[in-house]
C-alpha cells in the first residue's frame, strides 16, 4: 500500500493487503540506479514478456483448432518487403521485350553455352594479409578462377591482357585499412562494370560451425529476389561467373540473396541426414555488397557511359523503396 494509505501499527486486523504485482504498468528499467540490479529486471522482464506471447499464442491456436475449417484465414505480418513500392521495371519473366533484350545483351554467350567462365581475381595495389586470404578463400568458390596480385598495374592495362587471354571476367577486391572494403565485376570483353560496396566480411576461420574446407566440384547457384531490370542484369552478372553444369555430387551451393537492396552472399554444403531430413553447413566465407554504380562497357573512371549510380539524397527517399 502507498505511505499514508495502509494500517498503522495500532489498527485491528484491516483488509488483506492486495497482490504484489510483478511489473506495475507504469514500470521502467531505467529508473533503476544499480546496474546489475537494472540489468537482472531487464532480464525477468523479458522472461516475463516472452511468457504472455507464449501464452496468447497457444491460446489462439486452440481457438482455431476448436472452430476448424471456420477459423479466419491467418493475419499476414506487415513487413518492409511486402509494403514495397512498386517498381515500374519489375521484370515480366514471359515479356517479350525482356525475352530479346536477354538474347541480345552482353551476357547472351555465357547462357547460350558460346563461352566457359574463366575469372581473374586481383585486388588493389599492395594488399595485406586479410584481403590476400579473402581472395584465395574466393578462388575456392568460383571454378576456373586464378589471383593475381597487383604492384603498380593500372587496370587499364589489366583489362586488354585478360581480353587477350580469354578472361571472361574481372573481379577487383579493393581495401581500406586493411579490411576489404569493394568490389568491382566487368565482364569482359564488353562490360558491364558493376562497383559495389563490400561489408561484414568473414574468412573460414571466422565461421562458427563451419565445416571441411570446400572440394574442387563446381557448386550449384542461387539468385534470389533479383526481380527489376537493373536486379535482373546484376543477377545474370554473378551466374556468368559459375559454369553451366553444377556437380550435384559435391553437394555445395553459392547464394546470392538480394534483401532491401543488400545482396548476402552464402556458401553452404547440403548435409542429408536421412531420407527427409536434410542440414546446411556453412563453409565461407561470406560477405555482404550494396551497389554503387552499374557502368557500360569494361572500367573507366574517366569517360565511362553509367547506367546507373546510386545517389542517396535522391534516392533513398522511402525505407520501402527498391532498386534491384
Amino acid at each position: 500500500a502507498a505511505e499514508g494509505t495502509g494500517p498503522g501499527p495500532g489498527d485491528g486486523a484491516g483488509p488483506p493487503a492486495p497482490e504484489r504485482v510483478l511489473f506495475p504498468p507504469t514500470f521502467s528499467v531505467s529508473e533503476i540506479k544499480n546496474k546489475q540490479r537494472r540489468h537482472f529486471m531487464f532480464l525477468r522482464w523479458k522472461q516475463q514478456q516472452r511468457k504472455e506471447k507464449l501464452a496468447l499464442k497457444k491460446k489462439r491456436r486452440k481457438e482455431r483448432e476448436a472452430l476448424g475449417d471456420k477459423a479466419p484465414p491467418k493475419a499476414v505480418p506487415k513487413t518492409i518487403e511486402n509494403q514495397r513500392v512498386y517498381d515500374e521495371t519489375t521484370v515480366d519473366p514471359n515479356d517479350e521485350e525482356v525475352a530479346f533484350d536477354e538474347a541480345t545483351d552482353e551476357f547472351a554467350p555465357y547462357f547460350n553455352r558460346q563461352t566457359v567462365p574463366k575469372i581473374l581475381i586481383t585486388t588493389s595495389d599492395r594488399p595485406r594479409g586479410r584481403t590476400v586470404r579473402f581472395c584465395e578463400q574466393l578462388a575456392t568458390v568460383i571454378p576456373n578462377s586464378h589471383v593475381f596480385y597487383r604492384r603498380g598495374l593500372a587496370l587499364k592495362r589489366i583489362i586488354p591482357q585478360c581480353i587477350a587471354r580469354d578472361f571472361t571476367d574481372l573481379i577487383v577486391i579493393n581495401e581500406d585499412r586493411k579490411i576489404p572494403n569493394g568490389l568491382v565485376l566487368s565482364h569482359l570483353p564488353d562490360g558491364p562494370t558493376a562497383h559495389f560496396r563490400m561489408s561484414s566480411v568473414r574468412l573460414r576461420k571466422e565461421i562458427k560451425r563451419k565445416g571441411k574446407e570446400p572440394t574442387e566440384h563446381v557448386p550449384e547457384v542461387i539468385l534470389n529476389n533479383f526481380t527489376t531490370r537493373l536486379g535482373h542484369s546484376i543477377g545474370r552478372m554473378f551466374a556468368a561467373l559459375f559454369p553451366h553444369d553444377p556437380q550435384f555430387i559435391g553437394r555445395q551451393v553459392a547464394t546470392f540473396h538480394n534483401q532491401r537492396d543488400y545482396i548476402f552472399f552464402r556458401f553452404h554444403r547440403y548435409i542429408f541426414k536421412s531420407e527427409k531430413k536434410v542440414g546446411i553447413q556453412e563453409l565461407g566465407p561470406r560477405f555482404t555488397l550494396k551497389l554503387r554504380s552499374l557502368q557500360k562497357g569494361t572500367f573507366d573512371s574517366k569517360f565511362g557511359e553509367y547506367e546507373w549510380i546510386h545517389k542517396r539524397r535522391e534516392m533513398d527517399t522511402s525505407r520501402r523503396k527498391f532498386h534491384l
